[in-house]
């Protein structure tokens, strides 16, 4: 009895051990080991896709960010107390507004004095022109009683030296004249340099306050910054290409630009500017993509994301990127026989490749081709084609 307790588990034992192989075999009818299908000993199970006849475009996506397409710094002029600032950030701003005033009473004294020293240099200049018709009719009369024989030749010259010394006391009044009028000149444009504006040139005559950097009653020095002006319409995206996108890039060609602020809209752009040269630490040069901002709801320091077409074929045979496999040293796709029971290997050469599609040269635009399970497979080996659900067709 004991001998028949320690069989009888074993037997137990084997008979569930053939029964789960029986059942393995049922359920996975196409499991056989690797090397039995590659040596041919039944079809191994594969997932195909067809070939694709149309277009395709090579894209890329940067980053950068988004800068003013134009900004200055509006400065004082002269130094002085600020009485007013009549903007503030976010203000718009017209071609030529005055933004700020600053304490005029001294420059006007200076326009005061300026313009009774212009009046002092021209009645000085009346006196020379009256003193020089004196002399010029006293040496006019000498002359003629000369001719006559009357008066003597010294008298004359004393004459002429009169006359001449007025007439060099006109030339200097009319310069003192000159420069009072240029001294005037002067302190009326630094009276008007207390009326600070924003002038620029080109572009559009609306822009906004960007920054400020002064309050009322502070005291400003010559050439100091009062406020950062921007233009907002249009933007400028700045972003870096490599070496290898650089020669596809051209000015004009069209962008479609995304920031975090407005997900999922996509705001049109062109290139306006490609650096001529390569930044030496990162290898990448410059781009800038000129944006329409009408809304103005993009802002300058928003970071971007651009997506660029650099190439574009209208009409060639795509299969799925994953039905590409590397073999030899060479790129081949798995073509599906047209009885759907085998497979032959096709060489093909890559080219552009976008969202899981890649082109190809070297293959006829019909069929299918195997996208799962190609590392089983060789020139003419069997399959098993998966449909839609999972299911392994025969």
């Amino acid at each position: 009895m004991s001998l028949k307790r320690r069989i009888f588990p074993l037997l137990l034992l084997l008979a569930a051990a053939w029964l789960a192989v029986m059942i393995t075999q049922r359920l996975l009818p196409g499991d056989e080991p690797a090397e039995a299908r590659r040596d041919g000993r039944g079809p191994v199970p594969v997932e195909v896709a067809p070939i694709e006849q149309g277009p395709i475009a090579l894209r890329r996506t940067f980053t950068g960010s988004l800068d003013a397409n134009a900004e200055f710094v509006v400065a004082s002029k002269i130094e002085g107390r600020i009485e007013e600032i009549g903007v503030r950030l976010a203000d718009s701003v017209t071609r030529g507004q005055v933004v700020a005033r600053l304490e005029a009473a001294e420059y006007l004294q200076e326009v005061a004095q300026a313009e009774a020293d212009l009046a002092v240099a021209q009645a000085n200049l009346t006196e020379a022109r009256s003193q020089l018709a004196l002399a010029e009719r006293e040496l006019k009369r000498l002359e003629q009683l000369r001719q006559r024989g009357i008066g003597s030749e010294s008298e004359l010259d004393v004459a002429r030296a009169g006359q001449q010394a007025r007439q060099a006391q006109v030339e200097v009044s009319r310069a003192q004249v000159t420069r009072a009028e240029a001294a005037l000149e002067m302190a009326r444009i630094r009276l008007g340099y207390t009326r600070v504006t924003a002038d620029w040139s080109g572009g559009s005559d609306t822009r906004q306050v960007a920054e400020r950097f002064l309050d009322e009653g502070e005291t400003v020095a010559a050439n100091a910054p009062l406020l950062r002006i921007v233009e907002l319409d249009p933007l400028i995206a700045v972003f870096h290409v490599p070496e290898r996108d650089y020669a596809r890039l051209q000015p004009g060609q069209r962008a479609e630009l995304y920031t975090d602020a407005w997900p999922g809209e996509a705001f049109g752009g062109e290139i306006a500017r490609i650096a001529p040269v390569f930044r030496a630490n990162a290898r990448q040069a410059r781009v800038e993509l000129r944006i329409d901002n009408h809304g103005q709801r993009l802002k300058p320091g928003m970071f971007a994301r651009i997506d660029l077409v650099l190439e574009r074929v209208g009409e060639t045979v795509i299969v799925p990127e994953a039905a590409l496999v590397r073999r030899d040293g060479g790129d081949g796709v798995f073509r599906v026989t047209a009885d759907r029971q085998a497979v032959t290997w096709v060489p093909v050469q890559p080219g552009i490749r976008e969202a899981g599609r890649v082109q190809v040269e070297g293959l006829d635009p019909n069929g299918k081709v195997v996208v799962l399970g190609q590392q089983l497979l060789d020139d003419g080996s069997a399959i098993r084609i998966a449909d839609d659900s999972g299911v392994v067709s025969h």
